[in-house]
């Protein structure tokens, strides 16, 4: 039997296309959601950024809680995230692809661990494989010169160039 974990988010329209998002956690404060213009005034991230930001994250956190318990953290681990949306083919707008790249600041000297880690840790990203189903996603750890250390599916900057 597979364990199931729910949690429920309250959304309320503050105005025009602003919600206000209330989260499930006491101490966990309103997020604010809007859409860019011309729909909305760009008040807070919109559903796209949302998105990218929880993969992003989930990526984030994964690698570094593989890191963490292989005894090989970094000192610090960051993230930027690029969301693409375009037209479908019934011209509606789609998140049509998300790449992260995922920066550690301060490799570890034992790289045995490190390549563990980043065999491992997308698999247990919970977010990242669920949209995956749908989105596609590249994914890149780099270090803090900017070497790649990790790549993970095609980006969808290398699909869009070979689509052109």
């Amino acid at each position: 039997m597979s364990e199931i974990h729910r949690f429920t988010l309250v959304l309320e329209q503050v105005e025009n296309f602003e919600f206000k998002v209330r989260f499930d956690w006491p101490d966990v404060p309103d997020l604010l959601l809007d859409e860019p213009s011309p729909l909305g005034g760009q008040a807070g991230p919109n559903a796209a950024r949302l998105i990218a930001a929880g993969v992003a994250n989930c990526l984030s956190a994964s690698l570094l809680f593989c890191l963490q318990k292989s005894r090989s953290a970094p000192n610090r681990v960051s993230a930027a995230v690029t969301g693409r949306v375009r037209r479908n083919d019934k011209g509606r707008l789609r998140l049509a692809g998300i790449d992260v790249d995922l920066k550690l600041d301060g490799v570890p000297e034992e790289r045995s661990r490190l390549e563990r880690c980043l065999k491992l840790f997308e698999d247990y990203c919970v977010v990242t494989q669920a949209v995956r189903d749908g989105i596609p996603i590249g994914v890149r750890v780099l270090d803090e010169q900017g070497t790649v250390l990790h790549v993970e599916g095609q980006s969808s900057v290398q699909q869009d160039d070979e689509n052109a």
